[in-house]
């Protein structure tokens, strides 16, 4: 299982904005883009997913922009990548495109292989992700001491 690039860009942006998160001010796309090297076209659409998913909210005017809907530590990477990613196939669905037996038992291995992924998605948050980046950041500047 890989991390689509939307998923990935979407992520950048809403760490982004969790970092930002105690200011209580918006952050326009061109700033995110520009601090996240994200194609600021491409993030205007994720940013418009994002917002319909209830994940961020977006304000008018010259001081606009997005901001996290909810806390980063209420924010679980699961919401963020399903969101961005729709949701998996039913298992009903798995069954009727099975062409034989193998395929059946391959495809069941498959979802059990997509469910223990959501565990793991479904244990991190934005806020989560900001410490791990946080504490690698220490180490890489104690490294170069």
């Amino acid at each position: 299982m890989e991390l689509s690039c939307k998923s990935e860009y979407a992520l950048l942006a809403l760490l982004e904005l969790a970092d930002h998160y105690s200011e209580h001010e918006p952050l326009q796309i061109r700033q995110i883009a520009a601090e996240q090297s994200i194609p600021d076209r491409y993030l205007e659409q994720l940013l418009a997913t994002l917002r319909r998913s209830g994940l961020v909210r977006s304000q008018r005017g010259a001081r606009g922009g997005y901001i996290l809907a909810r806390e980063p530590w209420k924010i679980t990477l699961l919401e963020v990548v399903s969101s961005i990613e729709g949701t998996d196939i039913q298992p009903s669905e798995l069954d009727r495109e099975a062409k034989s037996l193998e395929g059946l038992v391959i495809r069941e291995v498959w979802h059990e292989a997509g469910r223990a992924a959501d565990a793991v998605l479904q244990k991190y948050t934005l806020q989560d992700l900001a410490e791990k980046r946080n504490s690698r950041q220490q180490l890489d500047l104690m490294y170069y001491i």
